[in-house]
């Protein structure tokens, strides 16, 4: 299976795209789709919908994953991560690609077994679970690289329960 990770932003974007065999996971690729500020909104969006397009054409993946949007004190912000998830879920329908979501909480739980980890504990279990000679940056990349571990682990307990093949 493969996955494409994605951590939303307008301006910054991190993606990483897992690929999982068995109980291995492997990262094909990680880094940011990033939009210059001297763009207008609807040309950031077309932009990213381009970049997250151009991922799903060339990496296939089975499945496209983001987190959960939480909503915060700063509405502005929420209201552009909206959209770009918006942005994300477009490519993912134009291509057939079937889209999860989950909490900051579940992928945490799933990547270090602790609900409470940092970020840096999350780094560093990314990097050890896709055996990477370093921690992988900028945060958005990593944070995209365990979205897709977790949907992996959350595909492989539903195997095992008989949930899914």
């Amino acid at each position: 299976m493969i996955i494409l990770g994605i951590d939303p932003g307008t301006a910054t974007m991190g993606y990483g795209v897992v690929e999982t065999v068995g109980n291995r996971y492997r990262a094909l690729a990680y880094g940011v789709l990033e939009t210059p500020r001297t763009l207008t909104p609807p040309e950031r969006l077309l932009r990213l919908h381009q970049g997250v397009h151009e991922l799903i054409r060339h990496y296939q993946p089975d499945a496209l994953v983001t987190e959960q949007l939480l909503f915060s004190t700063n509405r502005r912000t929420a209201m552009q991560v909206a959209q770009a998830v918006g942005v994300m879920l477009l490519a993912s329908a134009e291509a057939g690609v079937a889209w999860s979501q989950y909490t900051p909480l579940q992928v945490k739980q799933a990547v270090t077994g602790y609900g409470g980890a940092d970020k840096a504990q999350v780094q560093t279990m990314v990097q050890r679970l896709l055996n990477l000679e370093e921690r992988p940056r900028p945060d958005d990349a990593a944070d995209a690289l365990a979205l897709g571990i977790c949907h992996a682990h959350h595909e492989s307990l539903q195997r095992l329960a008989g949930g899914r093949r």
